[in-house]
């Protein structure tokens, strides 16, 4: 799954946002998965790179719902 920058997410609806958030979730939960088995991941940025754009996903979620002022 591609990595979503501000630009796109921004674009996104917030019942697509949840949607992205689960599956990425999903994701992360195999990755971290695979760590904990002992094999080495193909890509060891991978981790951090879920992580950070759930949290931004998250993020924008909060903003729109008016959590966070300017």
């Amino acid at each position: 799954m591609a990595i979503y920058r501000v630009k796109d997410i921004r674009g996104m609806s917030s019942e697509e946002l949840h949607e992205k958030i689960v599956e990425l979730r999903k994701e992360l939960s195999r990755e971290k998965g695979l760590v904990a088995s002992g094999q080495r991941p193909e890509n060891p940025g991978r981790i951090k790179e879920i992580r950070r754009t759930v949290a931004r996903m998250l993020t924008i979620i909060h903003q729109r719902a008016g959590g966070a002022k300017k």
